[in-house]
């Protein structure tokens, strides 16, 4: 089913785009999940968004949170902590600090990366 075009803010954008990456989802698919999940969390009686809110705030305990605010609350930080990764870029630091650094190979095994000498 085709819907007309719509356009994001480029911030929302890219941070479906790097959830759709670890969902193995496509960009697309990972905006209607997000719809959805959002659509439910409005029309459900169980959660306080104010309170939620609040939580993410840093505001309110998330122990005063019934079970759906916290599973909200823990969707908000994992997207949190995986816009947070996805900008980090350790190999421009190290490089720029003429350090040494391991990463993975993917395979398990290791490859030193060394920055280039000036």
């Amino acid at each position: 089913m085709s819907s007309p075009p719509t356009r994001l803010p480029d911030d929302l954008y890219e941070a479906a785009r790097r959830a759709a990456a670890v969902a193995s989802r496509s960009t697309a698919q990972q905006i209607a999940h997000w719809a959805r999940v959002g659509r439910e969390l409005e029309a459900s009686p169980d959660v306080s968004i104010r309170e939620v809110q609040r939580v993410l705030a840093g505001l309110g305990p998330y122990a005063s949170l019934n079970e759906g605010g916290q599973a909200v609350v823990r969707a908000e930080w994992d997207e949190r902590i995986a816009d947070g990764i996805g900008e980090l870029n350790f190999a421009a630091e190290f490089t720029a600090a003429g350090d040494t650094w391991i990463v993975g190979d993917g395979k398990g095994g290791a490859v030193v990366r060394t920055a280039a000498k000036k």
